[in-house]
């Protein structure tokens, strides 16, 4: 599994490369580059591993990835699966404030912005609900060339430091600093969770896919995620147990969802879902079922 870094090529007529995609699923592979990557999510569902944190996508989600930040777009497994239907969509802008577009960010006029930039230097996550107009922005600078492109560029940048509600890629003091051969093994450690966290999968399981012995794995795996290999394991697995309750078709029960996620004891999955969500899975499905009656009045 090949990983960094990962070149974006830019024609000779642009400083910003706008990229609209529609395909089965997300590039598959960790990878980094120079450039800040502005992603909006317009279909699809799954996970993003950025820096050693991770985060839940869907559609309506935008995501400001730092520069050299190692990510990857994670597409749930359903997408890979024989027959499937599924499909993402999404436009992302790519911007090196340091290479082609370097004159431009060291402008006074631009200090704001730079200093705004490396503020949130790993990047962040926020969803349109936050920021209605940044949608038609990107797709703007998409759809545009030549100076009218740079300026629907400029439009976009000007929105992000006044959205009030995002959340940090990973921690400031997060190092980019990653081997080929540690992000070879994060790529398939992270693949392996996605494919068998609805099975009894063990951390001998784990540490072998990794070829490293289960207590080296375990260190390994809390330096570069943050969390534990069980605690990312059981975060995986709430996750789709929520999607599971909350499906427009086909709702799950609780039990149900339970099962389906990886969980063999309803008692067990109980405590773990309300040590990650804060709540129970009874009230996670009330409050949910409460705002979108609310949404349908």
């Amino acid at each position: 599994m090949k990983v960094l870094p990962f070149t974006i090529l830019y024609p000779d007529n642009k400083s910003v490369i706008a990229e609209q995609i529609e395909q089965p699923h997300f590039y598959q592979f960790l990878h980094r580059h120079e450039e800040y990557q502005l992603t909006l999510v317009e279909r699809g569902e799954g996970m993003l591993l950025a820096g050693n944190n991770m985060h839940t996508f869907k559609a309506g989600d935008i995501f400001l990835i730092g520069s050299n930040l190692p990510h990857l777009f994670k597409s749930n497994p359903e997408y890979f699966e024989a027959g499937s239907t599924q499909s993402i969509k999404a436009c992302s802008l790519y911007f090196n404030v340091k290479g082609s577009m370097g004159g431009l960010f060291n402008l006074p006029e631009m200090k704001m912005l730079q200093h705004f930039l490396l503020a949130v230097k790993h990047g962040f996550k926020t969803n349109l609900a936050h920021c209605p107009s940044l949608a038609s922005k990107i797709h703007a600078v998409h759809a545009s060339s030549g100076l009218h492109a740079l300026q629907c560029f400029l439009e976009a940048l000007t929105i992000l430091p006044d959205i009030k509600e995002t959340t940090p890629l990973c921690p400031a003091d997060y190092s980019a600093d990653l081997s080929e051969s540690e992000g070879i093994r994060l790529s398939k450690i992270l693949g392996f969770i996605m494919q068998r966290y609805h099975t009894q999968v063990t951390l001998d399981e784990a540490a072998a896919v990794a070829f490293m012995t289960p207590h080296a794995f375990c260190r390994y795996f809390k330096k570069h995620t943050g969390r534990s290999f069980v605690t990312f394991l059981n975060e995986v697995r709430i996750n789709e147990a929520c999607k599971s309750l909350t499906h427009a078709e086909h709702p799950e029960g609780i039990s149900g969802a339970a099962y389906k996620a990886g969980f063999n004891s309803l008692t067990n999955f109980n405590r773990v879902f309300k040590s990650v969500k804060g709540i129970s899975p009874r009230a996670y499905l009330a409050e949910f079922n409460a705002v979108n009656s609310f949404q349908g009045m």
